[in-house]
């Protein structure tokens, strides 16, 4: 991996890097925060949301202080591939900068966008190849990329200590993001969307006793609550498993990164316990 920016921060070193992807195709880029010390630290995964890039959550969460308080890597990997000869749509809920965490399979998506693969296979092998890490990781996210954390956690237990979000998009076969996102990448065959929709994993038992809780933060004046985000049936699916899933809906707060900010030194201690338990 090539660095093409690096800071120091919190008394650790950020460093955004770039590197050619055999998954994707593509040049992938990313953000890392290794905290001070020499370690081997645990490892959390960030996913960002729709329009963004590695570097929303990189400038505007505000995690690093409590990653460097609790001695964790932090990495902020981009939400698609990019590039000239990769698919895109004119509307920002679909193509580049929307690759809600699957592996497409149909055209003309599917030579490019396979950001599950991305994330579970490629990406982690080079992190615990490149940094200091412990191998022991977790996974968090926001809207597209609070289901990517979601799925992804539920698909591959395996690989994750534990799992949180802010704002999920908590069952996208039940929403309009979802919706259109899963015909164009997926195909029109819903039984393939349910093994991509955390509340349907969750009632069928995936990753039934992996995780002791499951933390999601939500705010109550996010104006996409009620018809795309819906963390209520999150909530029903796990009272069904039983599964754990600890609904935080913060009064006040909206989809924003200022929501984020405000919560965000919570999720990174909520790992932190789980990782280094």
């Amino acid at each position: 991996m090539k660095v093409t920016k690096q800071h120091q921060v919190h008394g650790g070193t950020l460093r955004y890097l770039t590197h050619g992807s055999a998954t994707t195709g593509t040049a992938m880029t990313l953000s890392v925060f290794v905290p001070p010390g020499e370690g081997p630290f645990p490892v959390l995964i960030w996913l960002s949301g729709l329009t963004c890039t590695e570097d929303n959550f990189t400038t505007k969460a505000g995690a690093y202080r409590a990653a460097a308080e609790h001695g964790v890597i932090v990495v902020a990997p981009d939400t698609s591939p990019r590039g000239e000869g990769v698919a895109d749509d004119d509307a920002y809920d679909l193509g580049q900068g929307a690759g809600f965490y699957i592996d497409a399979t149909q055209a003309p998506w599917a030579p490019h966008f396979r950001m599950e693969s991305y994330v579970v296979e490629e990406l982690i092998g080079l992190i615990d190849a490149e940094f200091p890490t412990t191998k022991a990781r977790s996974i968090s996210g926001h809207s597209m990329g609070g289901h990517g954390a979601l799925t992804l956690a539920l698909r591959h237990p395996h690989l994750f200590r534990s799992v949180s979000a802010f704002a999920p998009i908590a069952s996208p076969t039940r929403c309009q993001w979802g919706e259109k996102a899963f015909t164009a990448y997926l195909g029109p065959d819903r039984a393939e969307w349910d093994a991509h929709d955390a509340a349907r994993l969750i009632e069928r038992g995936v990753g039934e006793g992996c995780y002791d809780d499951i933390l999601i933060d939500q705010g109550d004046a996010d104006p996409f609550l009620t018809e795309q985000l819906k963390p209520e049936l999150l909530v029903q699916a796990g009272e069904a498993a039983g599964q754990k899933i600890s609904l935080r809906m913060q009064p006040g707060y909206d989809h924003s990164y200022f929501f984020m900010a405000s919560f965000i030194g919570d999720h990174v201690a909520f790992h932190a316990k789980r990782l280094k338990a």
